[in-house]
């Protein structure tokens, strides 16, 4: 098992034509974090997690050949219906890694991609504990203002027959209005970090992380979600520490989406990928100031983003 080494995750992905995370306590619009005037929207962590957790359990639906790759935080049902609880859905992973499990815990970190990464919480009867993950990301948030845009629709489906069998007139004679806030075009960034002292406790080894980033990226584009929007992976970035305890944090704030602010609060916003430059010349000048801590700096770029300025570190191909 390879070691880990601490180090920071930088991710750039766009949308079109939805919200990647919506805001139950706002009308299901954008996550507004920053407020009106800043205009900047918001996406969780939780979306991100969701969408690794989604590409890996498709991946590897049988665990993997070393069977160390299986979801445990996941949507599963019987045969009537109901949802899985914890409990349950671990002995379901007991049984497809053909193993009993001693220790929870010790069982979840040997067979769970999402429990060694992102950690978990189990309370069940007399098996209690609590994993932080050696990866966290924080909040995702666009690199520019953001007008959502309220649309609405029609279904063509009734949702109730037009009559019932004695003729009564108790249903629908027309399809169903929806109305849905959508973002037409935006730029989000999201930072990550990993602990390597964390990922000795949970056993997470190099090979958990090339799977995460490769998750990232084509979890992304594997996103399937009315509303969502259509999601793309841009850029990806990953440094590494020579020392565990070191960080230079905030990479995110090295980037720069061009055009500028006004821009975007005009009526000729961009819409596309090749209206927008992504600028990496602060975020290059912070990595070269801090190059005798850092071992190693990897980088993917999507071909249709324009990149302006020049990264140090090896530029990777695409999976």
């Amino acid at each position: 098992m390879s070691k880990v080494r601490s180090g920071e995750i930088l991710f750039v992905k766009s949308v079109k034509d939805g919200i990647p995370n919506r805001d139950p306590l706002n009308d299901s619009d954008a996550r507004r974090l920053f407020g009106e005037e800043d205009g900047r929207i918001s996406l969780s962590d939780v979306s991100i997690k969701r969408d690794v957790r989604d590409y890996v359990l498709a991946r590897f639906p049988d665990g993997g050949d070393n069977k160390r790759n299986f979801i445990f935080v996941r949507q599963e049902r019987t045969p009537e219906g109901k949802l899985l609880g914890r409990a349950s859905l671990a002995k379901a992973l007991e049984k497809r890694a053909g193993k009993k499990a001693d220790s929870m815990e010790r069982f979840l970190c040997e067979v769970a991609f999402d429990v060694r990464v992102f950690g978990a919480v189990f309370s069940v009867r007399s098996q209690n504990f609590q994993l932080t993950g050696p990866i966290q990301f924080g909040w995702a948030h666009s690199l520019h203002p953001v007008e959502t845009i309220y649309a609405q629709g029609t279904v063509v489906m009734p949702s109730k027959d037009a009559a019932d069998a004695g003729g009564q007139d108790e249903g629908r004679t027309q399809g169903t209005i929806w109305t849905s806030y959508i973002v037409p075009f935006a730029v989000f960034a999201m930072p990550g970090v990993i602990n390597a002292t964390i990922a000795e406790a949970t056993k997470m080894d190099q090979a958990d992380v090339e799977l995460l980033l490769e998750a990232l990226w084509r979890g992304t584009q594997n996103r399937q979600a009315r509303g969502r929007g259509i999601q793309h992976p841009l850029f990806l970035m990953h440094v590494e520490y020579n020392d565990p305890f070191f960080r230079i944090g905030y990479l995110e704030e090295g980037l720069r989406l061009l055009p500028e602010r006004e821009q975007w609060l005009s009526e000729l916003r961009p819409t596309s990928l090749q209206e927008i430059k992504l600028d990496v010349e602060s975020l290059a000048d912070r990595l070269t100031s801090y190059s005798n801590k850092i071992h190693r700096i990897r980088y993917w770029i999507n071909p249709a983003l324009s990149i302006v300025g020049s990264l140090p570190g090896d530029k990777q191909e695409l999976w």
